[in-house]
């Protein structure tokens, strides 16, 4: 299991992963970005938080408690 830290922010890169990186970054919730986003929209996902004008993240936190959440339910993200 990748590790999560207990607070502070995730990147969308470390949250769906990024094949192009190198080294490749394996996601955590196994979606694409336009699911991701919807998702977010529709409150099945955190809401993001703007750090900056170029700088979108999610509270550790959040995940966290969204990776219990589908854990609990049994279903796929």
């Amino acid at each position: 299991m990748l590790h999560i830290p207990e607070t502070g922010y995730l990147r969308l890169s470390q949250i769906i992963g990024n094949k192009k990186a190198n080294p490749p970054t394996l996601p955590i919730i196994p979606v694409c970005a336009s699911t991701w986003w919807e998702g977010c929209k529709s409150g099945r996902f955190p809401k993001p938080i703007k750090l900056s004008a170029n700088v979108t993240a999610w509270k550790a936190e959040d995940i966290q408690e969204l990776i219990k959440r589908i854990n609990s339910e049994g279903v796929a993200a």
